[in-house]
């Protein structure tokens, strides 16, 4: 099935009672989780609902430890019946976007082709399906890995993204579902059709986008503000992959979160834009509150949106084979 998971792997479920088959993978970034899905289980309390997929994120230029492939962390998203999506990101991110030791062309002329081999190697001892989006936002210009800053050229991340890829092909790593995830664009972002890596070497296309409010001199947008320009422009592509939102949230100030959220969820995504197979809500208290909890309301409004049946729940710890696929 081109555009639908084998007939083996696709779950059978009671929400199927509400009319809508599930066919939106829906997840969330929640900080702390690692040790134990702690974190990840409050927020399913909060939502009412559990997730299909956990997002986290591992840069390449730590020494803790963190910076390498953890079978524990991936056992503990598969068990709880989720899909690991892991956003890998190849630079320090204590600091900055100018990392010389992280540019594209130390990625392309193999300076840590032994770490990339690692990886791969224990990705595919692991064995289970799970996203890896690897150096997202890289149309922007706050990562050492756009082509905008940190002395990198024009054309480069296209070849770092084939060249990681390529050293997964070459170790027989089968269970890795890559995506390839911009920013939404903006004035000033690198075209979209300059950074795409082929359509062999992507499985998925992501999405970043939030609705920044008064942020940074941003005004209240939509999600349809936020997203149409960019989706429509992927669609373009005529890439014939999946879509998904791999990063959204809405600032709480400037306008009414809960009515954003319950437009997003429930309108714009399940019935606007249909090639969305997959969102993320980026649960985290940063720029500013994020977070589902930031209002009593937001938590209401997103509890009720995600209930519906066309959002797929955490019935997935059973799935194997090949990169995932969307659902019908």
């Amino acid at each position: 099935m081109a555009n639908g998971l084998p007939p083996r792997f696709v779950p059978i479920h009671p929400l199927y009672f509400r009319n809508q088959a599930p066919a939106i993978y829906w997840g969330v970034h929640v900080p702390g989780w690692l040790n134990n899905l702690s974190a990840v289980t409050a927020f399913e309390q909060d939502a009412h609902k559990a997730v299909s997929i956990v997002m986290w994120y591992q840069g390449w230029g730590l020494n803790d430890g963190s910076q390498n492939f953890e079978p524990a962390w991936m056992d503990n998203v598969r068990n709880h019946g989720s899909i690991p999506m892991i956003s890998w990101e190849p630079w320090n991110y204590t600091q900055g976007a100018n990392q010389p030791a992280f540019s594209l062309a130390n990625i392309i002329a193999g300076r840590f082709d032994a770490y990339i081999a690692q990886w791969a190697l224990a990705s595919k001892a692991w064995g289970h399906p799970y996203f890896l989006r690897f150096a997202e936002e890289m149309n922007g210009n706050w990562y050492p890995w756009s082509e905008q800053v940190n002395g990198n050229r024009p054309g480069q991340y296209v070849q770092a993204f084939r060249h990681v890829h390529d050293i997964f092909t070459a170790l027989g790593v089968t269970n890795v579902t890559w995506v390839w995830s911009p920013n939404v664009e903006y004035n000033g972002s690198t075209l979209l059709s300059e950074l795409y890596p082929g359509s062999s070497y992507v499985d998925w296309i992501g999405m970043d986008g939030y609705n920044w409010s008064y942020l940074d001199g941003h005004t209240w947008q939509t999600f349809a503000q936020v997203f149409r320009q960019t989706y429509d422009d992927i669609l373009a592509m005529s890439t014939g992959r999946p879509l998904m939102v791999a990063e959204t949230a809405s600032a709480e100030i400037g306008g009414n979160k809960a009515a954003w959220i319950t437009d997003a969820y429930a309108n714009q995504i399940p019935n606007a834009f249909p090639a969305i197979k997959a969102v993320i809500w980026f649960n985290e208290d940063k720029e500013t509150d994020w977070r589902i909890e930031s209002s009593q309301a937001a938590q209401s409004a997103f509890a009720q949106a995600i209930a519906a049946g066309v959002y797929a729940a955490n019935w997935f710890g059973g799935v194997d084979g090949g990169p995932v696929r969307a659902l019908e």
